[in-house]
């Protein structure tokens, strides 16, 4: 996933979950990760870290 889309996703899931959008990504990553999806697990810590740019410093 290139970084516009990862972006683009992260603003989909910071607009329909707010402060628990961080959460949400990283729940997903985890149950790819158990899945054996690295590449899917991978994509999704992208837009974890694009929600944590979104929500910006000392958020938590």
């Amino acid at each position: 996933m290139d970084a516009i889309k990862a972006a683009e996703y992260a603003r989909a899931l910071y607009s329909a979950h707010g402060d628990k959008a961080e959460a949400e990504a990283a729940q997903k990553m985890r149950a790819c990760e158990a899945a054996g999806n690295m590449s899917e697990a991978k994509d999704w810590e992208a837009v974890r870290q694009a929600i944590r740019q979104i929500r910006g410093p000392n958020q938590g």
